[in-house]
């Protein structure tokens, strides 16, 4: 490495100059990386172990300032400028550096850590003339540091944040150390807790002298039991593990690790009062409880078990599920807890009947669960099972007595239903339907079976306040209440409701009953009451004033008094059998033919001298009390004067309809065989009433003719003034 400077002579020689006028030999004689920069900072000299450091051969011709190395950084990695390392701090200020370390990068991108020292070089003057730097490969040392750092840092983290609690105890028994976990379990500062003696915080004096001597006599514990008390007087259940630390075969300290199963002591002791409680409850049971195997064998059983199945213990636990079950009910049983081992199904609950050691049958209720390991793989099954034999036989009681009273409640006349507590039809016996006129839908159907409701007054009644509504609302009889059911096809039917709650052993209102009375019979009997009353109103006093003008016009055309009361009689006695007549038919309509029968027959003795002949005719009761006076009176002359007067005396009579609906009766009457006839020169008091009945009382038309041979009279009245709706 040439220079062009004048070499002065030695004793004018500063350092920089006697390292410059050196060879180039003397740097590479120095035992590491040298190399020297001018009082500008330019590299001027270097040795060969530098540029090997560097990984690079720099050119002092180009200037290369302050560092031959390629990049600079420091030692947490931030980049340093060539400008900024301290080679340029002692050329620019003066400052050294001693033991410093900086990380240099490589061209090819490898690092390493050196350390320098450098010393500014000055003239005789004292100005700085340049500087030197001596720097090593520090790269392996500085990693052994950090990973001895790193270790003694893990250690002491492993120590103070481990999760078991550590403490160091010295030959004397005098607590050393004590990590967080160590302070946090009994509630001690360190400052509490280190440097006092162990035996302070033992509970049991004996347990710690065994512990000390045990320990110094060199012997290892593995989790020996220990009670530690902590600052709040509690004791702590501890687990210690400790050795001895031997120096020179004396006893130098221990190193002690403390788990604390307090809880865990707790815990097991619950799990063992647990276990004898559930072994207790097991045994106490009124309800069978087994174990069972994969193959349905038994396993475990309490006493309520066993007493099910009327067996042993040993029996018991000598058979199976499907041994002791009825054989019409294996397959499903089986099919069942083979699913249920196979993981198919985690449970199932089932009815089957069991067979007992005496022969006799048992209905059970059994529920079926599964017990698995950690990988799901079965262990046992577990069965309760409850013997509801008892309640089975009063099920079909029950259900026999509800048998029976539902054919008890289907055979009555009256519509019977019965609801639930909120008013959804449950039942109804076929009265009901025919009364309804449909089938009501059980379950859905609200408060009655009817499809309308209607009140008495023809309101609406609907049904949410019908009486069975009210009923239940008010959980109360309801009584006296009438209303009117329509059917889908319009036809209406009166009834009587008979709401009656229905309550369970406590009271609780549960439902009702209902039934319904057809009055529609009654309705039209008080109808027809009404009709007859008003009728026999208006026909008493009709009667009378009929009674009262036959008195007085038979009086007035009488002879003498003897004639007066045949006469009267016989017209009272006609008028009676016609009352008689329709009094007999509820004064709804009398028949022609016996009107004719009873009022005409009496006068012709019987056998061929009456001929009667025509269709049936009805006439209703003020036609029918008209006609009586007409014939009445025909018949009375016939038997006076007419041929019911001699033996060989013969009376036809004949009727006939003409017409149609809108036609007319036509009715002849004819004497034949009696006496001559002579024409009465005026008309009396029967021919007026004959025409005035027949005229003005019938709007018909009367032929009255008394011919020698016999009376003939043709009468024609219209059919709409007989009719019984008339």
């Amino acid at each position: 490495m040439a220079t062009n400077q004048t070499i002065p002579t030695p004793h004018q020689l500063s350092e920089y100059e006697a390292l410059m006028a050196a060879g180039p030999g003397v740097l590479s004689a120095i035992p590491g990386a040298v190399y020297l920069c001018d009082a500008e900072g330019s590299l001027v000299r270097y040795n060969a172990e530098a540029e090997a450091l560097w990984g690079r051969t720099p050119a002092l011709d180009k200037r290369e300032r302050f560092c031959g190395s390629h990049k600079l950084y420091l030692i947490d990695g931030t980049p340093l400028p060539h400008e900024s390392c301290p080679m340029a701090d002692a050329v620019h200020e003066g400052r050294e550096t001693r033991n410093a370390e900086v990380v240099i990068e490589r061209p090819d991108g490898t690092r390493m850590v050196a350390l320098v020292n450098i010393r500014a070089l000055r003239g005789h003057d004292g100005r700085i003339q340049g500087a030197i730097n001596c720097f090593q490969d520090i790269t392996e040392r500085k990693q052994l540091q950090d990973e001895l750092m790193r270790k003694n840092r893990d250690l002491e983290d492993f120590f103070e944040n481990g999760a078991v609690g550590l403490h160091i105890v010295s030959g004397e028994g005098t607590i050393l150390r004590a990590n967080r976990a160590e302070l946090e379990l009994l509630g001690y500062s360190a400052d509490e807790y280190v440097g006092r003696h162990i035996a302070d915080f033992h509970a049991d004096a004996p347990v710690i002298d065994d512990i000390l001597r045990r320990l110094s006599g060199g012997d290892r514990l593995d989790r020996y039991p220990a009670r530690l008390r902590a600052k709040d007087g509690s004791i702590r259940e501890v687990l210690i593990t400790s050795n001895s630390r031997m120096e020179d075969g004396a006893f130098v300290n221990t190193r002690c690790f403390t788990i604390d199963v307090t809880d865990w002591r707790k815990a097991e002791q619950a799990q063992r009062e647990s276990d004898e409680r559930l072994a207790a409850t097991y045994e106490a049971a009124p309800v069978g409880i087994a174990e069972v195997d994969e193959q349905g064998r038994y396993v475990r059983v309490n006493d309520a078990f066993c007493n099910i199945l009327g067996r042993t213990r040993e029996e018991t636990l000598a058979s199976g599920i499907i041994e002791i079950t009825h054989p019409d009910d294996r397959a499903r049983e089986t099919e069942q807890y083979q699913s249920q081992v196979r993981g198919e199904i985690d449970s199932y609950s089932i009815e089957k009947r069991a067979i007992r050691a005496d022969g006799s049958i048992a209905h059970l209720e059994v529920s079926s669960s599964s017990v698995r390991d950690e990988n799901g793989r079965f262990r046992f099954g577990v069965r309760v099972m409850q013997d509801v034999t008892e309640r089975k036989r009063m099920q079909e009681a029950i259900r026999a007595n509800e048998r029976r009273l539902s054919e008890l409640l289907q055979a009555l006349p009256a519509a019977i239903y019965t609801t639930d507590a909120e008013g959804r039809i449950s039942f109804y016996n076929q009265a009901a339907a025919d009364l309804a006129g449909h089938e009501p839908k059980l379950g859905s159907d609200e408060w009655c079976v009817t499809w309308k409701l209607f009140r008495p007054d023809g309101t609406p009644l609907p049904h949410d306040e019908c009486p069975m509504a009210v009923a239940l609302r008010e959980n109360r009889e309801v009584r006296g209440e009438e209303a009117i059911a329509e059917r889908p096809d319009g036809t209406r039917t009166p009834f009587i409701p008979y709401p009656t709650p229905l309550r369970d052993a406590d009271g609780r209102l549960v439902g009702a009953i209902n039934m319904l009375v057809d009055i529609t019979d009654r309705k039209a009997a008080e109808a027809r009451q009404k009709v007859l009353i008003d009728e026999l109103n208006h026909r008493v006093k009709n009667t009378l004033a009929t009674v009262q003008s036959l008195a007085r016009q038979t009086a007035r055309h009488a002879r003498d008094v003897g004639d007066f009361r045949e006469t009267f009689e016989a017209r009272l006695l006609a008028l009676a059998r016609a009352h008689d007549l329709l009094t007999e038919r509820n004064w709804m309509s009398a028949p022609l033919e016996k009107l004719l029968d009873d009022i005409v027959a009496p006068y012709s003795g019987g056998g061929e001298r009456l001929r009667l002949t025509g269709p049936h005719v009805e006439l209703n009761p003020r036609a029918a009390l008209s006609m009586t006076l007409v014939l009445s009176e025909l018949a009375t002359n016939a038997a006076k004067y007419g041929a019911l007067s001699k033996h060989s005396g013969v009376l036809a009579v004949n009727w006939s309809l003409a017409g149609g609906a809108e036609g007319v009766l036509e009715l002849d009457w004819r004497e034949l065989g009696g006496p001559l006839v002579e024409a009465p020169e005026q008309h009396g008091f029967g021919t007026r009433l004959i025409e005035r009945c027949v005229r003005r009382d019938l709007e018909g038309h009367l032929d009255l003719d008394f011919a020698q041979t016999g009376v003939e009279c043709r009468i024609a009245i219209p059919l709409r003034v007989l009719a019984p709706d008339a």
